[in-house]
């Protein structure tokens, strides 16, 4: 059968009053539920690295207008599969609220659209708002835990390679973590240059191409997959062109609009190789169409002859989504705003710096460290026992301790773990563990610590570290996330912190030593710590 003899007999349908009522008054509820998320989007999109969120809802909306004849002649079949979805959706939206965590609530708002169309679709309709809907996954920041650690990974590997580019062309260069040594100039690759702020826009775009593509279906995995390492390189290639221009022109070669404008270049690269990509997939497999073919939107057929019209019946699944999106606007607006409590603490400018039989001298934090890590209070010191001009003549090993005070982690601030920035200071773990620290205790209870073992060159160091939480010492990661969200719902608090002890492994000391010498230093440290970091 023909095209237009086919379209001819084609049902189509159309809402129905009582749908024509319920999107308003859904979309009105969705407008008044998510209020807040709304703005807070809004600024989020205003960070360079999430700037294409301003494009996703255009782009997704487009997408669904350009199906719309595909929804003409769907026949809708309810789920209450998609009612519960929506229902999950506005549990973790409320969650989020009462714990007063950002990020969760934009992911909520996303759960809830595609719930909300499922159950007014059903499954078989669904297929085709699918890929537009879950784009705007895309919009959303990821968790600043997961942020930061693909950010520190991303900047060792640009890093790396940047360095491998210039020695290319012959630039005397010294890598040491993220810092590039040019002699005259050091270059600090810091999360500005991680590659994010082009991962995420350009893997939005590998996501959009690979929907539009009309070639088969490995082709447009190679196209989402392949946004990761064409970033990666092209970042590297412009670190690598920034460190060759300082090498020959200045330092001022890697600020203002030059470094700003290379930054745009590498993006458009980063488009045009994509592009160039699917051109030679298309060539691999036979394929001789033009790729502008390939990458053309579907186009709504001729309409040809009268085909039926039948009205759309609003399932009671559909109902029962505007019910639940109503009901949970009452609470999400009436409920006030909790004040987070804040316990009081003496601040670390009055820290003690002779402990029993260590004495210290204070140290501070860089700028740019301070910028970043947007901690609340902190205590960097270097620690010896006493007795001490003596031992330190000697060169008794010091202790640095350093802790890192977060007043609120709500808003996503939280502690950096030293798993990820001691690479970045040119650290190689060499060792990882979790350990009891023998005869020492904190809060009643034995101290467990993350305990490390790094090598810079020659020189060695053992680390231990921990995360206090609310009068809990954790070592997991994931942990401190499931009790920061556990305590901001239930003790309304969400302040923390890192601790971190660091001492120098001398000559071919054996390690037993330096860890007995942590273990008199915890001893000694805790009790003092207790006023600066509330249970």
């Amino acid at each position: 059968m023909d095209g237009p003899a086919q379209l001819a007999h084609t049902t189509l349908y159309r809402p129905t009053r009582a749908q024509l009522l319920v999107l308003p008054l859904a979309a009105a509820a969705l407008l008044l539920l998510f209020q807040n998320t709304f703005g807070y989007l809004y600024w989020v999109w205003h960070r360079e690295e999430y700037s294409h969120g301003f494009l996703i809802p255009l782009v997704s909306a487009y997408l669904l207008w350009r199906r719309r004849e595909r929804f003409r002649q769907a026949q809708f079949r309810s789920s209450w599969i998609g009612v519960a979805v929506a229902a999950a959706g506005v549990a973790i939206y409320l969650v989020g609220m009462v714990a007063s965590i950002t990020t969760v609530d934009t992911y909520a708002l996303v759960i809830v659209l595609m719930g909300a169309a499922l159950a007014l679709m059903g499954w078989q309709a669904f297929r085709i708002a699918l890929v537009p809907l879950a784009l705007l996954f895309l919009m959303n920041p990821i968790p600043n835990f997961f942020y930061f650690n693909l950010s520190s990974e991303l900047q060792l590997l640009s890093s790396e390679l940047g360095v491998a580019f210039m020695r290319l062309f012959g630039v005397s260069v010294f890598l040491e973590g993220n810092v590039i040594d040019l002699g005259s100039y050091q270059l600090q690759v810091a999360e500005a240059c991680s590659g994010l702020r082009y991962l995420f826009p350009l893997m939005t775009l590998g996501v959009i191409v690979a929907y539009l593509f009309n070639g088969r279906t490995w082709m447009r995995w190679c196209l989402f997959l392949s946004t990761v390492p064409i970033t990666v390189l092209m970042n590297s290639l412009r670190i690598g062109v920034i460190g060759i221009l300082v090498d020959r022109f200045g330092i001022a070669q890697a600020q203002g609009f030059l470094h700003w404008f290379e930054g745009w270049v590498v993006f458009l690269v980063c488009f045009a190789t994509l592009m160039l990509e699917a051109w030679a997939l298309l060539r691999v497999a036979g394929d001789k169409r033009p790729l502008v073919e390939l990458l053309a939107l579907e186009r709504s057929p001729p309409e040809s002859g009268a085909p039926a019209v039948r009205a759309r019946e609003l399932g009671s699944p559909a109902a029962a989504v505007l019910v639940i999106l109503l009901l949970a606007v009452v609470p999400a607006r009436a409920l006030p705003k909790r004040i987070e409590i804040r316990p009081a603490r003496t601040d670390f400018t009055e820290f003690p710096l002779q402990m029993g039989a260590w004495r210290g001298q204070r140290g501070h934090l860089e700028a740019v460290y301070l910028d970043t890590l947007k901690l609340d209070d902190y205590i960097l010191a270097d620690f010896v026992q006493a007795g001490s001009a003596q031992a330190a003549a000697s060169g008794a090993a010091p202790v640095n301790l350093y802790v890192a005070y977060y007043a609120s982690q709500r808003t996503g601030e939280s502690a950096h773990s030293p798993r990820s920035c001691l690479p970045g200071g040119g650290w190689r773990i060499l060792e990882l563990t979790e350990r009891e620290v023998a005869g020492v205790t904190n809060n009643g209870v034995p101290l467990r610590v993350n305990r490390a073992i790094v090598q810079q060159g020659a020189a060695r160091q053992l680390v231990y570290y921990w995360f206090q939480e609310r009068g809990r010492d954790i070592t997991s990661e994931y942990l401190v996330k499931w009790y920061l969200l556990r305590d901001a719902l239930l003790r309304n608090r969400s302040d923390g912190a890192l601790v971190r002890l660091i001492t120098p492994l001398q000559g071919n000391e054996p390690a037993a030593a330096a860890d007995s010498r942590l273990a008199q230093f915890s001893s000694s440290v805790l009790p003092a710590l207790r006023d600066y970091l509330p249970n």
